[in-house]
């Protein structure tokens, strides 16, 4: 474990962590150089004992010697930088220890998560790391079995992500559907009944359904929430019941109340 020292802001064998804030940029880099950025000492340590294989690791001198335990059982190049560069290279200052880039594993096919399931969450078009990770937790939590994401989706594997989920995403099985929303007739076939979530006054109460032995709940972007064309395939829609005045919560607060209402015990 001896590590390597970054000088030069442009060294290519740190590119893996160049320009962490530019969301465009990663949202194409990281799929397909087949990458993800795990960040801190939980998060890296949950991504290793989940099984994912490491790159290589960056960090500031003051943090190398306090996450020794955890780099010594890594098998990979280990970079450190003095904060002003590192800073440099990733865009932001690195408040959380480490950096590890891992390599991104190779997603199921979403049928594939069927089998074992009996409650799945599914989301549409949302673009906020923060609330897909947000909703990662959740169904951690409370009783999901697996998470399914409109290819528009954000990604789960975003460092942002990952790091607002606690590192759930790595616990957690998900894949993305498609073709959408067609494949919703397939899960259909699987026994599955849709539950569509919108805030929409004509829908039943979240008090008054009666969970089924399979069922996915779907949830849509905060704006115009699910699509017709989604909302089309559902067998059921409802509202979580609130004050006048209210017009919705946020996505990730609306899918809490409804997986403690509806998940696995």
């Amino acid at each position: 474990m001896i590590p390597i020292e970054i000088t030069d802001v442009d060294d290519v064998r740190v590119r893996d962590f160049t320009s962490l804030t530019d969301v465009d940029l990663r949202r194409v880099r990281e799929p397909s150089e087949g990458l993800f950025i795990a960040e801190g000492e939980k998060v890296i340590r949950r991504a290793l004992e989940a099984g994912h294989q490491p790159r290589s690791a960056l960090m500031s001198r003051r943090w190398f010697e306090s996450l020794a335990d955890l780099l010594t059982h890594v098998d990979c190049p280990i970079y450190i930088a003095d904060e002003h560069i590192l800073t440099s290279i990733t865009g932001y200052p690195v408040h959380r220890g480490a950096l590890m880039s891992m390599e991104r594993p190779t997603q199921p096919r979403w049928s594939q998560l069927l089998a074992s399931a009996r409650t799945l969450v599914i989301l549409e078009a949302l673009v906020d790391h923060t609330n897909v990770g947000a909703i990662f937790r959740n169904a951690a939590a409370l009783g999901i079995d697996a998470v399914l994401l409109t290819p528009d989706c954000a990604d789960p594997l975003y460092r942002r992500s990952i790091k607002v989920s606690m590192a759930t995403v790595f616990a957690v099985p998900w894949a993305r559907i498609e073709p959408w929303p067609d494949a919703l007739t397939e899960l259909k076939q699987a026994g599955f009944r849709t539950l569509a979530m919108t805030p929409a006054g004509d829908s039943l109460t979240l008090t008054d359904v009666t969970r089924t032995e399979r069922l996915a709940i779907m949830v849509g972007t905060e704006g115009r929430g699910l699509t017709p064309a989604a909302l089309a395939h559902c067998d059921l829609r409802v509202r979580i019941p609130m004050r006048p005045g209210v017009d919705s919560l946020n996505v990730s607060a609306a899918t809490a109340i409804t997986f403690y209402a509806l998940g696995n015990p």
